[in-house]
């Protein structure tokens, strides 16, 4: 599983091979790639970081928003621009643990300490770089458009949770800023000096990084 920024720059790459032509045959078919073009970019990138909004809403179980869509694949056929986001973040979240567990990014030093955040931050951290519109998204997310949900996420809720991914998105990662992310987050927030201990720990590994950046290069 990745971390919120990851998902937004995979979101990009994505949408980057489709229009520069790049989708081979075992990419997307010629038919999903003409439907995917209608995708509706702000609204998909809206539900590319939607699933983690259990956490800041106890009622809200990881199976009500990371079991859904099966089979996980890029096929977004009858899916809103919202669900089609949704349904994305849940496939890179599948690839990525492939691409790491290929790699046996798992069994080096405190990779999955802390259920593996330390490393999704890091990741964040290393690609946040490669979008280069976060202003123009992070005023979106301040002011998120009604989307129509099954599952026990009023309007308060979901408000709050893209104000607070808005902040998190202002400025690279840095301490400070995913300090203010984990407090904000009530299964996170007691585990905070433990994760930025351990953030500090991971980027001095040279093969960590490396692992975390090989996964942007695979996971589309």
């Amino acid at each position: 599983m990745a971390s919120q920024i990851a998902h937004i720059v995979y979101a990009k790459k994505y949408f980057d091979k489709i229009e520069t032509g790049k989708a081979d045959d075992d990419f997307l078919d010629e038919e999903k790639i003409n439907q995917n073009h209608k995708i509706n970019k702000d609204e998909f990138l809206l539900g590319v970081v939607f699933p983690d909004i259990r956490r800041i809403e106890p009622k809200i179980k990881r199976k009500d928003t990371h079991l859904s869509f099966q089979p996980l694949n890029l096929d977004f056929s009858g899916l809103t621009s919202f669900e089609a986001g949704w349904k994305f973040h849940l496939y890179c979240d599948m690839r990525r643990d492939e691409i790491l567990n290929a790699q046996g990014f798992f069994k080096l030093e405190k990779t999955t300490e802390l259920f593996g955040h330390p490393a999704k931050f890091l990741e964040d951290e290393l690609l946040y770089g490669c979008y280069n519109n976060w202003e123009k998204l992070v005023n979106y997310f301040r002011n998120p458009p009604l989307v129509n949900l099954e599952i026990k996420a009023d309007r308060p809720t979901f408000v709050l949770w893209y104000a607070i991914l808005a902040k998190y998105l202002e400025e690279k990662p840095s301490e400070k800023t995913v300090r203010i992310f984990l407090s904000k987050q009530l299964s996170l927030s007691q585990k905070t000096e433990d994760i930025t201990a351990a953030i500090s720990a991971l980027r001095k590994n040279k093969k960590v990084v490396e692992g975390l950046r090989k996964v942007l290069s695979e996971i589309v």
